[in-house]
């Protein structure tokens, strides 16, 4: 399965980033090998609103299942929603050690946004 995964950095061992849409780097990790790719979300971090959406169509064209990610915003919430991506919310540590929970089944899955829009 295909995961997106928040990032500081661009590797397994890097820190989880908290942040959705204005995350430095989502890495699109396969559960059952651990390859993965990663996506610079630099054009996002810094973006005056939409960041959340653009960050979402992105991991949905990269056919991502499923977000561990920290907090998520409600537009960002609902196009993850429409593209049938599963949010897990108040993931933190290292992208490993989030993949690692992921697949031992100890994530929090959200069935709402747990972050305040920006506008």
């Amino acid at each position: 399965m295909k995961i997106a995964v928040t990032s500081t950095g661009k590797d397994l061992d890097s820190p989880m980033d908290p942040r959705f849409g204005r995350a430095a780097y989502i890495l699109i990790v396969d559960t059952e090998t651990l390859a993965f790719d990663v996506l610079d979300n630099a054009e996002n971090v810094n973006a005056f609103k939409g960041a959340g959406i653009q960050a979402a169509s992105m991991i949905s064209d990269r056919h991502a299942d499923v977000l561990l990610t920290g907090f998520c915003g409600p537009n960002a919430f609902k196009t993850l929603e429409a593209a049938q991506v599963k949010v897990a919310g108040d993931v933190s540590g290292t992208v490993r050690e989030a993949v690692a929970a992921f697949n031992d089944g100890n994530v929090n899955w959200v069935s709402e946004p747990n972050a305040e829009g920006h506008w």
